[in-house]
């Protein structure tokens, strides 16, 4: 059998379970308050294996979402029959080979953000998925937010004129101690860099969104706070090929956590204190008011439903891996810059 008639069996036997069986690699604490919940609620989906090194720990996962086949070797995950689609929720540097080895296995994958390290390494996981004709999607769950969407809305229909200026602040304490399971998100070896590369990303995904290709990047890095090996605060500024100016300001070492998203227009502004909570503000010119469009209880909720949805009816994701490339692709540039 050719593979793609193994790709089209494959498809045909998700498209008539209407099902897609999940395996999960990485057991983390994304993975446990949001992947694996949103993963097991969906009606679509089931999630069947789990995998991580330490078997007690992978045990102690698994019997808390009642998930049967368990293990400690990823490779057996990506290469089990009982999986369709593989959630990637590991560290950055190890994002490539597991996408790779999945999509090599003909599995679906779903990866957590940053998408990779470089931009090769996304060009190789495009390039397996495509090669063996399975879908690959990034985990930028934000532009899910019912206010991102509304805010678009209101961007597009010109109520606040044209988008001049968007200012976007992400401030988030951390100081783990060296045996915080986190703390690997310190060692630029593994996670690629500090805030602007964690979380930073979530934001440059939404620019790239709202206000489409960014056409000049500068940055500055600092280790204002910490002496660590990655930024514990940055910033960097955005001119978007539609003339938007943007400014994204990013910071482990700030007591106070900030999440907004201001976007000021030529007759009027947008503004949202909390990202993650929906509250959004609308100045126009003929008024001033206040929506709430809050998000999903659990915010991975309706990535994973659109990720199973795009594989079993056979179409691209929203959030797609040439969306998550470019953005890496950005990164590069503010690191390059930056330094």
């Amino acid at each position: 059998m050719t593979q793609r008639e193994n790709q089209i069996n494959r498809q045909s036997a998700i498209g008539n379970r209407q099902c897609l069986r999940w395996g999960l690699i990485g057991c983390g604490d994304i993975a446990r308050k949001r992947v694996a919940p949103a993963l097991s609620e969906s009606p679509h989906s089931e999630l069947v294996a789990v995998s991580r090194a330490n078997r007690d720990l992978l045990n102690e996962f698994a019997d808390a979402f009642s998930v049967r086949h368990r293990f400690a070797n990823w490779q057996e995950l990506v290469q089990s029959d009982i999986v369709d689609a593989v959630y990637v929720a590991t560290p950055v540097d190890i994002h490539a080979e597991q996408t790779i080895a999945a999509a090599e296995s003909g599995k679906h994958v779903l990866c957590e953000k940053p998408m990779a390290l470089s931009v090769v390494e996304c060009d190789r996981m495009i390039a397996a998925a495509k090669a063996n004709g399975v879908k690959l999607g990034i985990a930028y769950y934000r532009q899910f937010y019912p206010v991102v969407r509304r805010m678009k809305q209101l961007m597009d229909s010109r109520e606040i004129g044209k988008p001049i200026v968007a200012e976007v602040t992400a401030f988030e304490w951390f100081n783990p101690a060296p045996s915080n399971p986190r703390a690997w998100l310190l060692r630029p070896m593994i996670s690629g860099g500090g805030p602007m590369f964690d979380f930073g990303c979530h934001r440059i995904q939404l620019l790239l969104h709202l206000f489409g290709p960014i056409r000049a990047v500068n940055s500055v890095m600092s280790k204002a706070l910490f002496d660590r090996d990655v930024e514990d605060t940055a910033a960097a500024s955005f001119e978007f090929a539609q003339g938007t100016i943007a400014t994204l300001t990013v910071s482990h070492a700030v007591m106070q956590p900030r999440d907004t998203f201001t976007v000021w227009g030529s007759e009027g502004f947008i503004r949202t204190e909390v990202l993650n909570e929906g509250k959004l503000i609308i100045k126009t010119r003929d008024d001033e008011r206040i929506e709430t469009h809050a998000p999903a209880r659990n915010i991975h909720q309706p990535l994973i439903e659109d990720f199973v949805h795009a594989v079993i009816n056979d179409h691209q994701p929203v959030v797609t891996a040439e969306i998550a490339k470019a953005v890496a692709q950005i990164e590069e540039e503010i690191y390059r810059d930056g330094r």
